[in-house]
């Protein structure tokens, strides 16, 4: 056994890099990752239900570009600055997005440690919700 280690080192590696970053997922979300996603129908409906709020935190360049409707937008950047412009979704649904579902992680870490319950990423960011073919706001 010690043999085969010693004589296949690489493959070793290989195997022992690919485990880890299949595992790598859940633990971030037992360490308190960026958490609950929902897809593109789930968000549909929350937003359906008009009591959630849409933020998107890209830059404004790439919001000006397309967003999900009534999204609210304030760049990742500027998030911990601008909590209280949504302080009363504390108690609500807030669905975070990004171009592809990167820097709404960040967001939701942000958010989850300032007090805000119920948050969501967007699994996928706007570009699972464009391929669904939904609306997007210019």
């Amino acid at each position: 056994m010690g043999e085969f280690l010693v004589n296949n080192i690489l493959l070793v590696g290989l195997f022992v890099a690919s485990g880890f970053m299949l595992v790598w997922p859940e633990l971030s979300k037992l360490s308190g990752g960026s958490g609950a996603q929902v897809g593109t129908l789930e968000a549909t409906r929350l937003m359906n239900q008009g009591v959630s709020l849409v933020l998107d935190v890209r830059d404004a360049k790439e919001y000006a570009a397309g967003h999900l409707p009534r999204a609210r937008h304030i760049p990742l950047e500027e998030l911990a600055n601008r909590l209280g412009e949504i302080g009363k979704y504390k108690e609500k649904p807030v669905i975070v997005t990004d171009r592809a579902g990167v820097r709404s992680g960040s967001a939701c870490r942000l958010l989850r440690k300032s007090g805000f319950n119920n948050v969501f990423q967007l699994k996928g960011g706007l570009a699972a919700w464009q391929s669904a073919s939904l609306p997007v706001e210019k």
